[in-house]
C-alpha cells in the first residue's frame, strides 16, 4: 500500500476547487465523462496505429447510481492507467494526461478527437463529493490500482483486483450534494453537456420488442407473440451527430431531424440552415438554423450551443459568432477555441476573431446561393428573416459589402428589388431637384395608407421597410450611395420632394397666403408645429401634417437604441402642417367672415390631418368626434 500527499502548492486546493474553480458544480458530471472520453479516443488511437495490442471492442462509457449507498459511478473501458500514472496524473495537480498524449502523438492524433489542456477536470469531482475513488487498469498487462482521498491532500493508493481493462470512478456523495443522486437530475445533466459525446454512454436500461420468429409465416391467432420485451441498455447520447458528417451525406430531413434534436420543444421548422466545414487555418464544424424571426428584436438569444470535441462548452457564442447571427439557432464545435480552465468563458484572440470572420463570410456566401438558386422562395423568407440581415449590414462591414446581392427592398405591393434593381427602377422619374433619386417607403401599410395612396395615384414607387432598426441601416446605405435618398412617405408633400415637368400654380397670392399662415398658427404650437403653404393639387387633400425626414428619423433611431449602441436621448416631436393653397377649404377659411366658423372649419380641418398621423388622442379625440356628430346633424 502506498500512502502521500497530493502533489500541490496550496494547501487548501481542494476547498478552491469546490467554491471558485468552476462557475457552476453540475459541470462535475461533464467533466469526469470528458475524461472517460478522453481514454477511450486514447485507445482507439492506439490500437489503429498498431502500439496497443489489445482489441478495442465497442466500448461504452456507463453511468450508474447507488441511491442507497450514496454512490455515484462513472466507468469507462479505456485506456486505464497503471499505479505509476495514477501517480502521475492525478497527484500531481494539473498535470494533463491528455496533453502530454497530444504532445507525444501529435502528428498521428491530430484528427483522434481527444479533448486534452483540462488537467484541473478531475478534481471537480471533489464539489459534489466528500469521497472519490479510482479503481483502474492499464491497457498494458500490469496489475489495477485502487486510488482514495476524502478531500484533503492525503490519498491512499493500493492494489486492486479489479480484471477489465479500464477505469470506475466512485463518487461518495456530500450531505449538500444529494440531488445528484436522483435519476432525474443526471439524465438532465447527460442530456445538457453529453448529448453528442463521441463514445456511447449508458445510463440505465430500457425495454425494447423484439422480433421473434424473423421471416416466418405466423397464424393469425399467434400474432400477439410475435414480439418479446427485452431489458437493453439505455444509450443517451449521439456519438455521431450531424455536424461531424459532410453535407453530401445529409438530406434537408436529416437536417430537421437534427434540429428537432436539439430543440425538442421548437415546433417550426427552420427556414433553411448553414453547415460550416473548416480544418484551415483552425478547425470548425457546425450547423447554423436560420428559424422564423420577423421584426422583433426582443427574441431570445444565446440558442447556438458551442461544443469543443463534442462536449458541450456554453450557450455563450458572443465573440465566437458575430453579434448578428446570435439570434439564429444550432451548434458550433471548435477544438481551437481558447477556454478558461472551467470551460466556462472564452478568452479573446486572434484564431477567435479569424473564426467570426469565417462564419460571417460563410453565412454571407450561403444566402447569395439561396437567392441565386431559387429567388421566388427566397423573397417569400425575406420578412422572417431580414432582422438578423439588416443588423448585419449596420454591424458588420464585410457582411454589408456581400449583402448588395441578395438584400432585398419590398414595395407596399409586395414586389422585391435589390438595391441595384431599384436604382434602376426610379431613375427615369424619381428624382428631386438635384438629380438624386428619391426612394418613397412607408414604415406602416395601414397607418400610412393615405400618403401611400396620394403617391401611387401619381404613379410612383413606395418600398415598405418596416423593421425596427431601418432608419439605422437606410442612414448607412445613404451615406454610400450619395446619388439616393430615402424619405418616408408621409414626410413631405411629394410634389414638394420630387421634381416635375409642371408646377402647379397657387390659386392664393402671396398676401393671401401670409394671412391664412397667421390664422393657423394661432390653433397650432409654434413649437410642435410648422405651418407651410403649398400649390397642391385641388383634389388633394387640404390639411396634410407631416414629420420632417431627419427629425422623424433621428428620434426613431434614438428610441431603437435604447441608449445602448444607437442610444441619442429623447427627441423632440417636431410635425409640419402643410395647407394646400389650391384646395377650396384653405379659400373658405381665408374668406370666412364668421369667426365661429372659421375656428371649426379650422379645427375640424386640423384634427382630420392629425387622425390621418395617428395623432389625434385623448381629450382631442373626444371633441373632434362630438363636433363630427354636431356636423352631419
Amino acid at each position: 500500500m502506498t500512502t502521500g500527499k497530493i502533489n500541490v502548492s496550496v494547501e487548501n486546493i481542494f476547498p478552491l476547487i469546490k467554491k471558485f474553480l468552476y462557475s457552476d458544480h453540475e459541470i462535475f458530471l461533464r467533466e469526469l465523462i470528458s475524461n472517460g472520453t478522453d481514454a477511450t479516443l486514447k485507445l482507439k488511437h492506439l490500437t489503429s496505429i498498431g502500439e496497443a495490442k489489445v482489441e478495442y471492442g465497442n466500448p461504452i462509457i456507463e453511468v450508474k447510481i447507488d441511491k442507497e449507498g450514496k454512490k455515484l459511478h462513472i466507468i469507462d473501458q479505456g485506456i486505464g492507467m497503471t499505479s505509476d500514472e495514477v501517480e502521475k496524473y492525478i497527484n500531481q495537480l494539473a498535470f494533463s494526461g491528455a496533453e502530454e498524449f497530444l504532445d507525444k502523438y501529435k502528428d498521428s492524433a491530430k484528427d483522434s478527437g481527444i479533448i486534452g489542456h483540462f488537467g484541473l477536470g478531475f478534481y471537480s469531482a471533489f464539489m459534489v463529493a466528500s469521497k472519490v475513488e479510482i479503481i483502474t487498469k492499464s491497457y498494458k498487462d500490469e496489475p489495477a490500482a485502487h486510488w482514495t482521498c476524502d478531500g484533503s491532500p492525503e490519498f491512499t493508493l493500493d492494489p486492486s483486483d479489479k480484471t477489465t481493462r479500464g477505469t470506475e470512478i466512485i463518487l461518495h456523495i456530500a450531505e449538500d450534494s444529494l440531488e445528484f443522486l436522483e435519476d432525474f437530475k443526471i439524465r438532465e445533466l447527460l442530456n445538457k453537456y453529453n448529448k453528442f459525446m463521441p463514445i456511447p454512454i449508458k445510463f440505465g436500461t430500457k425495454t425494447e420488442k423484439i422480433e421473434q420468429k424473423k421471416g416466418e409465416s405466423v397464424a393469425e391467432e399467434d400474432k400477439d407473440n410475435l414480439f418479446t420485451e427485452v431489458e437493453v441498455d439505455n444509450i443517451i447520447n449521439n456519438p455521431n451527430p450531424a455536424w461531424t458528417k459532410q453535407p453530401t451525406e445529409l438530406t434537408d430531413e436529416d437536417y430537421n431531424n437534427f434540429y428537432r434534436e436539439v430543440y425538442p420543444m421548437q415546433f417550426e421548422e427552420p427556414l433553411f440552415h448553414i453547415h460550416l466545414n473548416v480544418d484551415y487555418p483552425f478547425n470548425l464544424t457546425g450547423i447554423l438554423y436560420f428559424p422564423k424571426l420577423g421584426s422583433d428584436m426582443q427574441i431570445q438569444k444565446d440558442k447556438i450551443q458551442l461544443y469543443q470535441n463534442q462536449v458541450y462548452v456554453t450557450d455563450n457564442v458572443e465573440g465566437i459568432v458575430p453579434e448578428f447571427l446570435t439570434m439564429l439557432k444550432g451548434v458550433i464545435d471548435s477544438p481551437d477555441i481558447p477556454l478558461n480552465v472551467s470551460r466556462s468563458s472564452l478568452q479573446a484572440d486572434g484564431a477567435v476573431k479569424k473564426i467570426s470572420n469565417y462564419i460571417t463570410r460563410k453565412v454571407a456566401d450561403k444566402l447569395k446561393s439561396l437567392f441565386t438558386e431559387n429567388r421566388e422562395d427566397f423573397e417569400k423568407k425575406w420578412n422572417d428573416i431580414k432582422i438578423v440581415l439588416e443588423y448585419g449590414m449596420l454591424s458588420e462591414d464585410k457582411f454589408y459589402e456581400k449583402a448588395g446581392a441578395f438584400a432585398l427592398y419590398p414595395t407596399v405591393d409586395d414586389t422585391y428589388f435589390t438595391l441595384e434593381e431599384l436604382k434602376e427602377k426610379l431613375a427615369p422619374n424619381q428624382t428631386d431637384k438635384d438629380g438624386k433619386l428619391v426612394v418613397l417607403y412607408a414604415s406602416n401599410k395601414e397607418a400610412q395608407h393615405s400618403y401611400i395612396q396620394i403617391a401611387k395615384n401619381k404613379g410612383y414607387e413606395v418600398l415598405l421597410l418596416d423593421s425596427p432598426i431601418i432608419s439605422h441601416l437606410i442612414q448607412k446605405i445613404e451615406s454610400d450611395n450619395n446619388t439616393m435618398t430615402f424619405v418616408r412617405v408621409d414626410s413631405d408633400p411629394i410634389d414638394k420632394l420630387i421634381k416635375k415637368e409642371e408646377t402647379s400654380i397657387s390659386k392664393l397670392s402671396d398676401d393671401e397666403k401670409e394671412k391664412l399662415k397667421t390664422v393657423l398658427e394661432g390653433f397650432v404650437p409654434k413649437q410642435k408645429y410648422s405651418v407651410q403653404m403649398e400649390a397642391l393639387h385641388s383634389n388633394e387633400a387640404p390639411f396634410i401634417i407631416t414629420q420632417p425626414e431627419f427629425m422623424r428619423r433621428m428620434k426613431e433611431m434614438s428610441q431603437s437604441g435604447g441608449g445602448g449602441m444607437f442610444g441619442m436621448g429623447n427627441m423632440p416631436e417636431m410635425y409640419n402642417l402643410v395647407v394646400n393653397t389650391n384646395s377650396e377649404l384653405a379659400s373658405n377659411i381665408l374668406n370666412s367672415n364668421d369667426t365661429a366658423n372659421q375656428e371649426n372649419l379650422v379645427k375640424q380641418a386640423l384634427d382630420l390631418a392629425k387622425l390621418s398621423q395617428n395623432l389625434l388622442k385623448g381629450e382631442e379625440l373626444t371633441a373632434f368626434v362630438k363636433r363630427s356628430f354636431e356636423l352631419i346633424k
